[in-house]
Parts: structure tokens; sequence; C-alpha cells
């Protein structure tokens, strides 16, 4: 890498807990893993759920915390104040604006329809060139399985092609797939989301 800045992970998950340990657990090695690299977790600024559980794995384990939430979703989400920095934002639009911005990769865990809809931003706006950012979904205890098969369907209905599938890395192992990632960083990771070809 030619600039020495923490590894900047922006991870999207549940504000809910789910119902599978394995889904808590993922949240935690997750952000003990950026901890222990010395990295930095980027997300949505809430204590709830998986949210709540990797920012904590994150700051106990050494690493730092960015949290970035909207003023709507403050007491919701419980807005996070341990974080190294906690920016409240007026739109939702914005806080993905930054959260985009502030990350040399993204990770997708367990999460619902505000998860989904970030994954598949970022899937998007790297096919169309607008960032070149590597971006992983963990897979945890298969949760994952169908909406895999949903879009290999798609890939065989001609609607999608296998370099586009091929944009994100998949695992179930998340030491493993955030090795990936942080090897797939761009050299310079200064370098910021081209937002302002959008």
């Amino acid at each position: 890498m030619s600039d020495t800045s923490p590894f900047s992970v922006c991870v999207y998950c549940a504000s809910r807990p789910g119902t599978r340990p394995e889904y808590l657990e993922s949240a935690r090695v997750v952000g003990r893993w950026i901890g222990a690299s010395g990295g930095q977790l980027v997300y949505g600024g809430g204590r709830t759920g998986l949210m709540g559980e990797v920012a904590e794995a994150t700051r106990l384990a050494g690493g730092r915390v960015v949290g970035i939430i909207p003023k709507a979703l403050v007491d919701k989400e419980l807005a996070n104040t341990l974080c190294d920095e906690l920016h409240v934002v007026d739109t939702m639009h914005e806080r993905k604006a930054m959260m985009a911005a502030r990350a040399h990769a993204f990770l997708a865990l367990p999460g619902g329809i505000g998860t989904f809809e970030e994954l598949f931003e970022m899937w998007t706006w790297r096919q169309l060139g607008y960032h070149d950012k590597p971006i992983g979904l963990l897979n945890v205890a298969g949760y994952y399985d169908g909406l895999l098969a949903f879009t290999r369907q798609s890939v065989d209905a001609g609607l999608m092609n296998d370099w586009q599938m091929g944009l994100i890395e998949t695992g179930d192992v998340a030491e493993t797939l955030l090795a990936t990632l942080q090897s797939q960083a761009p050299a310079d990771r200064r370098a910021p989301l081209l937002t302002e070809n959008l």
C-alpha cells in the first residue's frame, strides 16, 4: 500500500440481533479482526443489534470506530457516543455517501432491507466505475444462500453476467474474507469514492 492510513472497512448489517447466535458472533469476529489489525470501522453509528456488536468489538480490540447516523435515527438506533467519531447528518443520502467515502472496502453481514440496499448500491456503483473498492458478502450460517441463488438465476436469465458477479467476494469465514478485501483495497488508501460523478 502506498498510504499507511489504517485499513478502513465499511460494514453494513442489521440494527437487530436476529434469531441465530451466529449472527451476533459474526459481528463480534469482524469487529475483533478490525481492531486487532489496527483498522477502522465505518458503520451506521447505532448501538443496537449487529451494528452495536461490531462497533463494540472493534472498540474493545483497539480499533477506531467511525459512526455516521441521520438525525431521524439518533434515538431509534441509539447513537453510539463511544465512537471515536460520531457524525450526525441530515439525510440517509449524506450518511451513505460519507460511509462510502471513508472506506477502503465494504462488507455486508446479515441484515434487512437497509443492508440489501447499501450492498446493491455499492455493487452497482462499482460496475459503473464510480469506485474500485472491494465488496464482501459474509454468508453467515447460509443467510445469503437464497440471495446468491437469485443472482445466479439472473445470470442464467441473461440479465446479469459473470463479470458482475465477480465484483463481490463471498465467504463464510470472516477473517479470510476480510483479509481478501484488505489485499484488494486500492493501492492509494486516500482515494475517495467518485461520488462527484453521480
